[in-house]
Parts: C-alpha cells; structure tokens; sequence
C-alpha cells in the first residue's frame, strides 16, 4: 500500500492546517493510500532518525513526500537519500544558516512543548544539507513569491530543473494551498512528468 509522509515546518506540529487539509483531501480522494504526519522534533538528527525509520519500516513502496518549510528541506534530505518522489511548499533552503535567532529557550507553537536549541543543532543542519541534487525529477516545488519568511528565489535556484510552480504574492503559508492537492497528487502517483516552471 502506498504512504504519504507529511513532513510540517519547524516549531510546528501534525496539528498545521496544511497537514490537516492534506490528510482530508487524501482520506476522500485517494484512501489506498496511508497518511502519516509524524512530529518532528526541531533537532535536525532526531527528526531524520524518526523519518529513516518510517521510511525503511516500511515493506510496501512507494512512499510519497510532501514538505513544507523545513519539513521541506527534510524531505529533500530523504529523496535524495532514498530516491522517492515528493513535493515541496515554500521549502527551506540550506536553513543551517538561518538559525541563530532560534538558540536558547523555545516553545512549539502549538503544543507549548519547551525545547533549548543550542550551536550544536545548528551544526547538524549544516551537515545534513545536500550539496547537490542528483535527483531533481523527483522534485515538485510550489513557491509564493510573497513568502515573508523565506526568499522564493533561492529555492528557485536551489531545484532548477526540477518541476517548479512560483505564484506571485501569497505568503510563508502557501495561501490556497488546498486548491493544489489534485495536482499534488498527480505528480506524486504519475509515472512520468515534466517541468513546469510558471
């Protein structure tokens, strides 16, 4: 049986409302396939380790990924890992280098978990990022170029030649993101695609 793993942002929880909404439009659209969303702990080494060992406990393949934000940078991690498919909204782009506001005292923005982030975890970002993308058809990256969070240019750099959608305006959260699940599911269940670049 097919698995879509959602892999949400940084600080945040299975609780986002684009893991949310992902999850609905699967359950009524496409139910042979199984949905997880697991928390991922904001430390780069522990998120990976949860996500190696959803991955490779799994007998059946495929497994299909879609990431936002951090959660985006994770799954490039795992497609470049494990060769699968998977789709990325407003990813993170090398964000070992955008850290440093976080270290010290935090807490999840939805569950109020505290957690101390400290140089070393920047560390381990910085030594998970990919240095090239060997497989960039496996890529369908949505960008808003409204993202206050994140500049859409450099994933525009970081995945060219992969599938690439860029709407003007918008923000970090990807607005209207569920009108893009239909062709989310496209890319990822498709036995061959093409790049879009928009």
């Amino acid at each position: 049986m097919p698995t879509l793993l959602y892999l949400h942002g940084f600080n945040s929880s299975p609780q986002s409302k684009k893991a949310q909404q992902t999850q609905l439009w699967f359950a009524r659209n496409a139910p042979e396939i199984t949905f997880i969303c697991p928390p991922l702990s904001p430390f780069a080494n522990n998120a990976m380790a949860t996500l190696r060992t959803i991955i490779e406990d799994r007998a059946e393949p495929p497994i299909y990924l879609v990431g936002s934000s951090m959660g985006g940078f994770f799954a490039t991690c795992l497609i470049e890992c494990y060769n699968l498919r998977g789709v990325l909204i407003n990813p993170a782009v090398s964000p070992g280098r955008g850290l440093h506001g976080w270290l010290g005292e935090n807490a999840n923005y939805m569950t109020g978990e505290k957690w101390i982030f400290e140089p070393c975890h920047i560390d381990q970002y910085l030594d998970l990022d990919p240095p090239n993308l060997a497989n960039k058809n496996n890529y369908h990256v949505l960008l808003q170029s409204g993202d206050e969070v994140l500049d859409y240019r450099e994933a525009q750099i970081r995945y060219q030649g992969s599938s690439i959608v860029v709407e003007e305006g918008g923000d970090h959260s990807f607005i209207n993101y569920e009108q893009h699940l239909a062709d989310i599911h496209q890319f990822l269940t498709s036995t061959s695609h093409n790049q879009i670049e928009s």
